[in-house]
């Protein structure tokens, strides 16, 4: 799968030109507003749901982030990405709540993979919402980059 980001009326030929060289058809094209997240909420991210994990005891990692992905991040794809809700509803959206976990930690569900920079951004709002009303202290994104640049 390739990605293409367009940020002015040159790279419209710029994909033109990308489009037209392919030779396997049909294609899909999704367009998206927005640009992809960025490594740096990414990172920020997997620290929390270590954070989370570390503090409660009781989840691991991988368990927290399939936790975080389904709570916060399908509700904003679903609302914001057509593609991704007829996907999630097709094949997910029926099974009880414990084999969606199960399926979202199984198979790496892609949910903030597909995220823009706006809505990664409101999914670590949400995230931190909720782990700050359980009394979970979550990695300061200041500190963490000072911890990056003295690494």
């Amino acid at each position: 799968m390739a990605t293409r980001v367009i940020r002015d009326p040159d790279d419209i030929g710029k994909l033109a030109t990308f489009l037209s060289a392919r030779t396997k058809f049909p294609l899909t094209l999704t367009v998206t507003q927005g640009v992809s997240r960025r490594p740096a909420q990414n990172r920020l991210a997997q620290r929390w749901y270590t954070d989370v994990s570390r503090q409660l005891g009781d989840q691991t990692h991988e368990e927290v982030r399939a936790f975080c992905k389904l709570h916060f991040g399908v509700p904003i794809l679903r609302s914001e990405n057509e593609a991704f809700r007829q996907s999630y509803d097709r094949t997910m959206k029926h099974l009880p709540y414990e084999e969606k976990l199960a399926a979202v930690q199984a198979f790496d569900l892609p949910v903030t993979r597909l995220m823009t920079v706006k809505q990664m951004t409101a999914f670590m709002d949400e995230m931190q919402r909720h782990w700050a009303g359980l009394g979970v202290r979550l990695t300061d994104p200041e500190a963490l980059k000072y911890e990056e640049e003295f690494a």
